[in-house]
């Protein structure tokens, strides 16, 4: 056991009998042993405390006896050797003993001995100089994602996830440490409060990734604070930390933080409130519509009656049993068949394919009426596939928006799984900023698409029925039309917000690193804001191009060193796209960073809800369509225009 370094037993019934183990002495990387009420009995060998890792040692309320030896050269990392309550009764290094070591032996025959005023035998309340809290804190209460250190600090837990390592076997301890040696140099060159840090249980799981267990414990507190936890998720989520080369591609999934948890809840609990008067106020509406609404089913069930198999029943066949889950709930979506595709994408040609994803190809085809269309077209035996595919076609038939891509019909047949979209001629916003697509966005156009985008996401948020959070915004997410009206694609990964809870949903973290919300990365508990951080994202990258990780630095963080306040264009012409027109003023450009950088707050409540996003973007545009007397009418801004007599936006 050449690399344990921790050791808790503490409150166990062991024999009585039981001798302090001597092989202690032989466990070179020992850190910290706790073995306190476990009965152990006998003399602890002097050669324990020479141990070149030891910190901590808590042998306390035992009946260890004889003569105390913590050697004349301890460990120069040595911090507390608590052995109160137990029989010792002497101590052989009591004239030389180090200040700097905290020792208790409070309730020993040594200490009751009338001429030893020695302050190690002064009651615990009493000790107050040492240079270690484990001496005299309470016990630390942590909670979920939490696990308590002997120096009364809440960890922050996880696991990290490498999916290609180079190397093969477990056993090499060497590795690890190279591991943990990186990780410890880069949270002290980060700034991060990390005191240490514990690798531990490397294994395999079913996708062959190699997962290793970490904790975090942080520097001077009991727990981790917003700043410092947010410090860790973006270290891992936006993969400013490289690990040694052997580990590869890696991601990181931390335990929910408590800290966060209770905070929401509190939040949650206040929505309910407001959600019961609201529910007592439309209660007596709904008896009104009973009749219609049961009218209407039965005419319903008729018409279904009446159609093919495939058209009434197209789930006929679904594996209810599986990862997808039940049977999807549509409103509205009908199906096509197999056959019906193959015609329309002259089965499936190369030549028609227009992209490729996680979840499989998409295709370009053409409707009878000439209607293009484009075809996403899931992996055969693909679980994702088969949840994203459910996710999909159960949000988008619920969904309507000029901003939001048209769901036009689903084919679930001959065990394939497609969704056919209204084809998007301009494709991803990631294309046009990367000059992918030969389109060069200026600075009125990238204005028009973040508009275009929050107005998605607003309705998503605040029109949908339920409630849908996407979860993965991002510029390869946003389409642009002929007239580069932005519009959201890709709702695999989105959730809905039930009835029963409009505040948050519990969910597995998922989404695209640099995007990532860093508060739900580190509580799993996803919002509303958690889009808006993603959103705050898009709208850096679309001022500079630039993806949001790029050679190791965070867009965020270049933004936030690079602008001054101060000067025109808050000074940042270095780092933004040269494309946007750098020779024109960009009148609004400051306000525009301002916006995104709210969004991009490390807190939820301190980001703006998508609502008010739109109507600064919306004040920003006004500004330039009223400043440029070139422009006679709103049209020319590609059809953006404002009904000021009831506020309510024209497409």
């Amino acid at each position: 056991m050449n690399v344990l370094s921790y050791i808790d037993f503490s409150n166990n019934t062991f024999d009585d009998r039981s001798e302090a183990p001597s092989w202690f002495s032989t466990l070179e990387a020992l850190t910290t042993i706790k073995m306190n009420h476990t009965n152990l009995r006998g003399e602890l060998p002097a050669a324990l405390f020479s141990k070149p890792q030891l910190q901590n040692v808590d042998l306390s309320h035992n009946s260890i006896n004889g003569t105390l030896n913590i050697s004349s050269n301890p460990s120069t990392q040595l911090q507390l050797i608590d052995l109160r309550d137990n029989q010792i009764d002497d101590f052989i290094q009591r004239s030389i003993y180090k200040e700097s070591i905290g020792l208790i032996l409070a309730n020993n025959p040594i200490c009751r001995e009338s001429d030893v005023t020695d302050k190690f035998c002064s009651p615990q309340t009493n000790i107050t100089t040492y240079s270690t809290p484990w001496n005299y804190c309470p016990p630390p209460l942590c909670g979920l994602g939490q696990v308590s250190s002997p120096n009364c600090q809440c960890a922050c837990i996880g696991s990290i996830f490498f999916k290609v390592p180079s190397f093969s076997s477990l056993e090499n301890s060497t590795i690890y440490i190279s591991l943990h040696d990186s990780l410890k140099t880069f949270f002290h060159e980060a700034g991060l409060p990390v005191n240490s840090l514990s690798l531990q249980n490397p294994r395999r799981n079913m996708d062959d990734y190699l997962v290793i267990d970490l904790k975090f414990f942080p520097s001077g507190e009991p727990s981790f604070n917003r700043t410092g936890i947010f410090g860790l998720a973006f270290a891992f989520s936006n993969q400013t930390f490289q690990p040694p080369k052997e580990f590869n591609i890696y991601y990181f999934i931390p335990e929910p933080y408590s800290n966060f948890l209770k905070d929401n809840e509190s939040t949650k609990h206040k929505s309910s409130k407001a959600g019961v008067i609201t529910g007592s106020v439309v209660g007596g509406c709904v008896l009104v519509v009973l009749s219609v609404l049961a009218g209407m089913h039965l005419f319903r069930q008729k018409e279904r009656a009446e159609r093919p198999p495939q058209q009434s029943q197209p789930f006929a066949l679904w594996d209810s049993t599986s990862s997808s889950g039940g049977v999807p709930q549509l409103k509205g979506a009908r199906s096509f068949t197999f056959e019906e595709l193959q015609n329309y994408t002259n089965n499936f040609s190369p030549i028609n394919n227009i992209g490729k994803g996680g979840y499989g190809m998409v295709y370009k085809g053409s409707l009878p009426n000439g209607q293009p269309i484009a075809v996403k077209r899931a992996q055969k035996g693909s679980s994702q596939g088969g949840l994203e595919f459910k996710t999909e076609i159960e949000l988008l038939s619920r969904v309507h928006h000029k901003n939001v891509v048209g769901l036009i019909r689903f084919c679930f047949d001959q065990g394939e799984q497609m969704l056919i979209y209204e084809y998007i001629v301009n494709g991803t916003l990631k294309d046009s900023l990367s000059g992918g697509s030969g389109i060069r966005l200026d600075w009125m156009q990238r204005l028009k698409i973040a508009l275009g985008a929050a107005r998605g996401l607003q309705y998503l948020h605040d029109h949908a029925d339920p409630p849908i959070i996407h979860r993965d915004v991002k510029t390869n997410n946003i389409l642009q039309d002929e007239q580069l009206v932005a519009k959201f694609a890709d709702f695999g990964l989105s959730k809905p917000l039930s009835d029963a809870d409009r505040t948050h949903v519990t969910t597995q973290v998922k989404g695209t690193m640099g995007y990532m919300d860093p508060e739900y990365y580190m509580t799993q508990l996803l919002t509303a804001k958690s889009d808006t951080y993603s959103f705050g994202i898009v709208m850096l990258e679309l001022i500079t191009a630039r993806n949001p990780i790029e050679k190791g630095k965070y867009i965020v963080t270049e933004v936030k060193e690079s602008m001054k306040r101060n000067k025109e264009l808050y000074d940042l012409q270095d780092i933004l796209d040269p494309v946007i027109g750098l020779s024109s003023p960009l009148k609004g450009l400051e306000k525009f960073v301002d916006i995104a950088l709210r969004c991009v707050e490390d807190m939820g409540n301190q980001r703006p809800t998508m609502s008010e996003v739109v109507k600064e973007l919306e004040y920003i545009m006004e500004m330039l369509v009223h400043s440029s007397s070139s422009l006679s009418t709103s049209a020319s801004y590609g059809g953006w225009s404002k009904d000021y007599s009831n506020d309510s936006l024209l497409y």
